[in-house]
């Protein structure tokens, strides 16, 4: 799927579904994405319930993939705690008490709602 390092193969982004950041997108736009509170996260929310490098999104050769980084609360994919889990359009994912749901599409598909930019 990816043809050179740092390209994606389809568009992804992450958004907020609830609380204080709900609609904020996170979109994937390289190979590996961190987020944390920490400032070595590439997307940098400040919720006290985040690890400082709390999870990733990859992409790999199969497609998109959450990968938990060792975080005290965990990341879950639909409910189950998972340490590294494929993305799916759809997908629920919970960090700590962030909220949040995949959007994974090719260059045909639009998103199933609009949402806000994370540097809006």
């Amino acid at each position: 799927m990816a043809e050179k390092h740092g390209e994606r193969p389809e568009r992804a982004s992450l958004c907020v579904t609830r609380g204080f950041y709900e609609g904020l997108e996170l979109p994937i736009d390289r190979e590996w994405i961190i987020i944390g509170r920490g400032h070595e996260a590439n997307y940098v929310i400040p919720d006290a319930t985040l690890s400082r490098a709390h999870a990733a999104v990859g992409c790999s050769e199969e497609g998109y993939f959450i990968q938990d980084l060792s975080s005290t609360n965990g990341t879950l994919v639909n409910g189950i705690q998972q340490s590294r889990s494929p993305l799916r359009d759809g997908d629920e994912i919970q960090l700590g008490k962030l909220y949040l749901r995949a959007h994974v599409f090719d260059g045909a598909a639009q998103p199933s709602r609009p949402a806000k930019k994370a540097d809006d």
